[in-house]
């Protein structure tokens, strides 16, 4: 049993999830938990928000996809607002488009649902204790990511293109779509989409066609040698 469940206040917790079966589920398990006090549920991002500026909880269990507000959003809008409440993530989802965005906005701990009832309680009592609560699997990317070359810095950007934009440009040049685009950068698709709006309009493009010629034109990319 934990030092908080033997002797201190447990924890007290606001589940956010947009699936009530879910949400009432988690909630029902926590109940059973050493150490922690369900003090709240929401069934979105937007509403998470609301019950930490209410409650004033100790940590939030937070689902990434929810309508309204998703939990990336809320998480950062948490941190900001109510930095003495941490974000521990309990999602379906590992790939890297999920989990980098989430620890970007805060979250000090990342659990997958098939995480058992111990396992969310040592996440919930690290990330209380200024630690990372995040699986084993979790650990294994991370570690994985950071031992990865590091890209080199990108060409000098024409047309008053920022680095990302060129970095979304050269992509498309190599024939990736906007969700392999996304994939790679770890942003949404809208986040893609925006991108290549921006630089079309400052390039004066109307196609991923003359974005290609453009990027070839402009020097960022080498055609082949032969």
């Amino acid at each position: 049993m934990t030092e908080r469940a033997e002797g201190r206040a447990p924890a007290r917790v606001v589940v956010a999830d947009d699936q009530t079966v879910v949400r009432e589920g988690i909630v029902m398990l926590l109940g059973l938990l050493p150490g922690i006090e369900v003090v709240g549920a929401a069934g979105d991002g937007a509403e998470a928000v609301e019950l930490v500026a209410e409650l004033a909880p100790d940590v939030v269990l937070m689902d990434l996809r929810m309508p309204r507000c998703d939990g990336v959003e809320a998480t950062r809008r948490i941190r900001a607002e109510h930095p003495g409440t941490q974000v521990v993530v309990l999602t379906t989802f590992a790939d890297d488009e999920s989990l980098f965005p989430a620890l970007r906005a805060g979250a000090r701990g990342y659990l997958t649902k098939d995480a058992g009832g111990d396992e969310i309680v040592r996440a919930v009592e690290s990330v209380l204790s200024g630690d990372a609560g995040l699986s084993p699997s979790i650990q294994r990317r991370l570690l994985e990511r950071l031992s990865e070359p590091e890209p080199g810095p990108p060409p000098e950007s024409p047309d008053g293109l920022t680095s990302r934009e060129t970095e979304v440009l050269l992509l498309i040049a190599e024939g990736l779509s906007n969700h392999e685009i996304a994939r790679k950068l770890h942003v949404s698709t809208a986040t893609v989409k925006t991108h290549i709006n921006n630089l079309f309009a400052k390039a004066g493009l109307k196609d991923r066609a003359q974005a290609v010629r453009y990027a070839y034109g402009k020097g960022l990319v080498r055609p082949p040698a032969g």
